[in-house]
């Protein structure tokens, strides 16, 4: 893979950076950091070990700390949190929209959030207070409550002098304002006007005739995963959020979808190896050690597990050399179908395109497709080992052993994650877990009993 030019810049100033904080050239560092990004900040602090990583903050200006503590994730943040003076620290956060504030709410201290409250004009008190209400995976915990919304009877002019009203009011307008709400009096949500149509249009339309009426808002209660794919499905850059009852509490911007999107792909990727997407690659050695530890538990019980099993055929496997040879073609090819489904399944869950109707048409399809595999990859294997150990029925024994195995991945990668997901327990983080326990002891038991009972 090419390194592109921006990455290669990226690479550079960290390396930059690390050599003037192990240096300990104060101003060096200190120069570098006024052409930084918060967000490039960021990513040099996670890049960094844990000494060189309090240095750099400390160096970091406190207007800019409360934006780098929202690029940061979870276990960095904590840490850069608690080596913060509290002082600092609310300074920092005076500078956040209050939909940021509760992006990081859980992180700070009790201490820093009653300080924090208490610098707060009522206005942003309540607005904090209404986004806090909702839990953080969910619409209400995306939203910004700072939704410009119009009522549909006044005229495009009337629009226009609102919003160089509220511009001068607050300083700026909301990020990321494509559109305005449309409200009644009783603050129930009717649809959207463009500002593409607010500056084109006749000054002396009415709302209600520019209006789209009908954009469906998002629920508040509505999980994020569900608000992304809405975002995606729909091309959106900004969407309303509305109650039960239908009214505007306020509006999600895209910007807030690409953090679900990429927390969910951190999630994916981290779980494969039984990591939290917080996972800090810098965090202290004991702690880390530890939550490695419990996953090389369990995979080495799964390990004892077909140990066990092919201890069971001992004599079998001294007497015929070639079935320790050939059984771990039998396990691997299990469970590299059962992963192809698995991963399929998985992915179904989180999209909500799995349920109740679908899932025992998926699980025979999955069934036909590992028969259909098995058949064809029998014969190939079953013609090798003919070929290479001249043993016709140990050739035979081989391939249905691996039809057998093929079988079962399909099953056990269609029925793992549908299960887990009903017992509340995440099927990216233990499904593999489970799906090479059961290929791996199917596809021993299965090849070295046939072998037994045929060969012996």
């Amino acid at each position: 893979m090419q390194t592109t030019q921006k990455d290669q810049h990226q690479a550079d100033y960290r390396a930059m950076l690390h050599k003037a904080l192990e240096e300990g050239a104060r101003q060096t560092v200190a120069e570098m950091l006024k052409g930084l990004h918060p967000a490039q900040i960021a990513d040099a602090l996670e890049a960094l070990p844990w000494e060189l990583r309090t240095d750099l903050w400390s160096e970091t200006a406190a207007t800019l700390k409360g934006e780098i503590l929202l690029e940061t994730h979870g276990e960095v943040r904590r840490q850069l949190i608690a080596a913060s003076d509290e002082a600092d620290l609310v300074v920092a956060l005076d500078t956040l929209e209050v939909d940021e504030l509760a992006d990081l709410d859980a992180d700070l201290p009790a201490s820093v959030r009653n300080a924090m409250l208490q610098t707060m004009d009522a206005q942003r008190r309540d607005r904090y207070e209404a986004i806090r209400a909702y839990p953080d995976k969910t619409a209400g915990g995306l939203m910004d409550v700072d939704a410009a919304a119009v009522r549909k009877d006044v005229t495009l002019k009337t629009v226009l002098r609102y919003l160089r009203q509220l511009r001068g009011r607050e300083g700026q307008l909301p990020e990321h304002l494509d559109s305005v709400m449309v409200v009644d009096e009783d603050n129930t949500y009717l649809g959207v006007l463009r500002l593409s149509d607010v500056v084109s249009l006749d000054p002396e339309t009415t709302v209600s005739d520019a209006m789209i009426a009908g954009v469906p808002a998002i629920p508040v209660q509505t999980p994020a995963t569900t608000v992304a794919r809405l975002f995606e499905d729909r091309d959106l850059l900004s969407a309303a959020v509305t109650s039960e009852a239908g009214r505007l509490l306020g509006r999600i911007t895209i910007d807030d979808v690409v953090d679900v999107m990429r927390g969910e792909a951190e999630h994916e990727l981290m779980s494969r190896a039984g990591l939290a997407k917080s996972t800090d690659m810098f965090a202290p050695i004991i702690s880390s050690a530890g939550r490695r530890a419990l996953w090389l538990g369990v995979n080495l019980i799964n390990a004892f597990i077909a140990a066990w099993v092919i201890g069971l055929f001992g004599e079998s496997i001294e007497r015929i050399v070639a079935l320790a040879i050939l059984m771990p073609v039998v396990a691997s090819m299990g469970g590299v179908a059962g992963n192809q489904t698995l991963t399929l399944v998985t992915r179904g869950l989180a999209l909500d395109q799995i349920g109740r109707r679908n899932a025992r048409h998926l699980l025979l399809r999955e069934i036909a497709l590992g028969t259909l595999n098995g058949l064809f990859w029998a014969v190939v294997v079953a013609s090798v080992a003919i070929f290479w150990f001249d043993d016709i029925q140990l050739g035979v024994i081989f391939g249905v052993a691996l039809v057998v195995n093929l079988l079962t991945g399909a099953i056990a990668g269609t029925v793992i994650p549908l299960v887990l997901q009903r017992l509340g327990i995440d099927p990216a983080l233990a499904g593999g877990v489970l799906l090479i326990a059961f290929t791996d002891v199917v596809g021993f038991a299965s090849f070295l009993g046939l072998a037994t009972v045929l060969l012996l």
